[in-house]
C-alpha cells in the first residue's frame, strides 16, 4: 500500500481491508516502526475481521515523537492563533467528509451502533470548531495598580509538548477534546491512542495533518502502555500529560512523571442513579437502560448503580427487567440493536467473572450469559445483567465493572439514598430521577460527583461545558470541555511594564 493512500482523506465508499497497514506519524512523516512488527486491529462483533493493521512501536519510537513535538514547539507557538483556529475548522471539515467511512470504522474496530458512532464523529467534528472559536478569545487580564507610568497585566502562554493518551470506548471525541485545545493553544502533542481501537484516533490525526499542520506538532504513535507510555509521559521535556483511562493507570503516570509535569486524568466511576418515589417510573427505567447499556456499559459515566425508594422497589423492577429482556444485541452494523459486543476478549472476562461474583452475592433476575450461535460465536456478546438485594460491601456495588451490570440497591428515604450513593471511592457522574424540585435542588449540593444530572442518564455532556470528577475518579486538578479545556494547557505569566 502506498504511503499516500495511509493518509488519504477523501470521502471513501467502503472502510479499509485486512490488508490495510496503518503507519506512525513523526516529525512530519508517516513511518513504520523501529521493531517493524504490527499488531491487528478486529472487529469485537466478528473476530475474523481484522480492520486494519498498526505499528507494534517501542520506547525508540515514542522517543523520537517527543524530540520531534519539543523540534517543532518554538515555530508552532508563533504561528497566529487564527492561523491555527484555521487548521482545526478544515480539519472538522475532513472529518464531517469522510463521516460514513469513519463511522463504519469505528463501529467495526469497538463495537458501538454506526448512528452513534456517526454522532461521535460529527461531535468531534463541532468541538474542533468550539476551540477554534474559543482559542481566539483567550487572554489575559490588566490589573489596575497607583503607578500611573506602569502597566501591569497577565499573558497565557502555551507549556510546550503534550502527551495525550485516550481509551477506546470514545476513541475520537475524547482525543478530540483533548487535542483540539492543546494545538489552539500552542502546544505540540505526542498522541497515543488504545491499542484496542486506534484508526479511529488514526483518522482524526490524518485529518488535522492534512489540514496543514507543521511537522512535528502532531505525532501519532501506536504500541503497547508498557513499550510506549514511560517514553511519552516520564521525559522532563513532556510539559504536561492528559490522559483518560482506569484509575489503576492513572495513578501509576501520576507516580512515575516529574513534579513539574501537569497531570490531567479523568478515570474510573460508579455512578449512581437514585429513584424516587415519586418518580416517572418508565422515564426511570429508560434512564437507567440508556445510561447502563447504551454502549454495553462500557462509559466511564455509565449507570452501574440504581438506588431505587423501597415504595417503588418491585414496581421499579418489574418494569426494568422486562424492558432489558426485549433488548436485541447484535452488531453494531445491523438496524435495530439496542446493545452490541463488548470491545475487547480481555473485556469479556473481566465483566464474566464479575457476574459470577453478582450470582454468588446477591439475587440475579436476568442477563449474564456469554451469547452464543449463529450470529455471536465469533463475537464478544454477553446479555445486560441485572442483580436485586445488592448491599453496599458486595463487591458488584463497589468495584467498577465496566460492563451491563446493573445492580439494584433499596433505600429507605433521600437521606438513606444519598449516604449510601456517595459510599464509594468514586465521584464522576451521578442522576436523580425526582419530580421534586426541593430534592432536585438537594441532590446537587448533596451528591459527591464532577457532574451531576436530574432526569437524565449518567453518560453524556456537552462540548461547551466543564466535564471531570471527583474522589478518585479525576486529579481534580483541571476540567477537560468547554472552555475550562483551554485552562489546562496554558500557564501565566504577570508582566509589569514600566514607561
Amino acid at each position: 500500500m502506498s504511503n499516500a493512500a495511509l493518509h488519504d482523506v477523501r470521502p471513501a465508499a467502503e472502510s479499509v481491508t485486512a490488508a490495510d497497514e496503518f503507519r506512525n506519524h513523526i516529525g512530519g512523516e508517516w513511518t513504520r516502526g523501529a521493531r517493524g512488527k504490527t499488531f491487528d486491529n478486529s472487529n469485537p462483533a466478528n473476530t475474523s475481521d481484522i480492520v486494519g493493521r498498526f505499528q507494534a512501536s517501542i520506547s525508540a519510537d515514542a522517543s523520537r515523537a517527543v524530540d520531534a513535538a519539543a523540534a517543532a514547539f518554538e515555530g508552532w507557538k508563533r504561528v497566529p492563533v487564527s492561523k491555527r483556529a484555521a487548521i482545526l475548522n478544515r480539519a472538522a471539515d475532513l472529518l464531517d467528509a469522510n463521516v460514513e467511512r469513519n463511522a463504519r470504522e469505528m463501529t467495526r474496530e469497538m463495537g458501538k451502533s454506526v448512528a452513534l458512532a456517526k454522532d461521535e464523529f460529527s461531535r468531534s467534528a463541532q468541538t474542533l470548531r468550539f476551540y477554534a472559536v474559543e482559542g481566539q478569545s483567550l487572554t489575559g487580564e490588566v490589573f489596575p495598580n497607583d503607578d500611573g507610568d506602569m502597566t501591569v497585566y497577565t499573558m497565557r502562554e502555551p507549556l510546550g509538548v503534550v502527551s495525550v493518551i485516550t481509551p477506546w470506548n470514545f476513541p475520537v471525541s475524547i482525543p478530540a477534546r483533548k487535542i483540539a485545545p492543546a494545538l489552539v493553544t500552542g502546544n505540540t502533542v505526542v498522541f497515543k491512542p488504545s491499542s484496542d481501537a486506534p484508526l479511529s484516533g488514526y483518522r482524526l490525526a490524518e485529518a488535522l495533518i492534512a489540514a496543514g499542520l507543521p511537522k512535528g506538532v502532531l505525532n501519532f504513535i501506536t504500541g503497547s502502555a508498557a513499550e510506549v507510555g514511560p517514553a511519552i509521559t516520564e521525559p522532563q521535556v513532556v510539559r504536561a500529560i492528559s490522559f483518560t483511562g482506569s484509575t489503576a493507570a492513572g495513578e501509576k503516570i501520576c507516580r512515575s512523571v516529574a513534579f513539574t509535569t501537569r497531570t490531567q486524568m479523568e478515570l474510573g466511576g460508579k455512578n449512581p442513579l437514585i429513584v424516587m418515589e415519586d418518580a416517572d417510573l418508565d422515564q426511570a427505567v429508560d434512564l437507567a437502560v440508556k445510561g447502563g447499556f447504551s454502549l454495553a456499559g462500557q462509559a466511564c459515566t455509565g449507570t452501574s448503580r440504581v438506588l431505587v425508594m423501597k415504595q417503588v422497589r418491585v414496581e421499579f423492577t418489574s418494569k426494568l427487567v422486562a424492558r432489558v429482556k426485549g433488548m436485541k444485541i447484535g452488531s453494531g452494523l445491523a438496524t435495530g440493536m439496542d446493545m452490541g459486543p463488548l470491545a475487547t476478549a480481555r473485556q469479556l472476562e473481566t465483566v464474566l467473572r464479575y457476574i459470577a461474583i453478582g450470582k454468588r452475592e446477591a439475587t440475579h433476575l436476568c442477563g449474564g450469559e456469554r451469547l452464543t450461535g449463529p450470529g455471536y460465536d465469533s463475537g464478544y456478546y454477553v446479555s445486560p445483567a441485572i442483580f436485586t438485594d445488592v448491599t453496599q460491601a458486595m463487591t458488584i456495588a463497589r468495584e467498577e465493572i465496566f460492563g451491563p451490570v446493573l445492580a439494584i440497591i433499596e433505600v429507605d428515604n433521600y437521606a438513606d439514598a444519598i449516604a449510601k450513593a456517595n459510599d464509594t471511592e468514586y465521584g464522576l457522574s451521578a442522576a436523580i430521577a425526582t419530580r421534586n424540585p426541593k430534592i432536585m435542588q438537594s441532590f446537587a449540593s448533596d451528591i459527591q460527583s464532577g457532574t451531576v444530572k436530574i432526569n437524565r442518564t449518567t453518560t453524556g455532556n456537552l462540548i461547551n461545558a466543564p466535564f471531570g470528577g471527583l474522589k478518585r475518579s479525576s486529579t481534580s486538578t483541571f476540567r477537560e470541555s468547554g472552555r475550562t479545556g483551554l485552562e489546562f494547557y496554558t500557564q501565566t505569566k504577570t508582566v509589569y511594564r514600566g514607561a
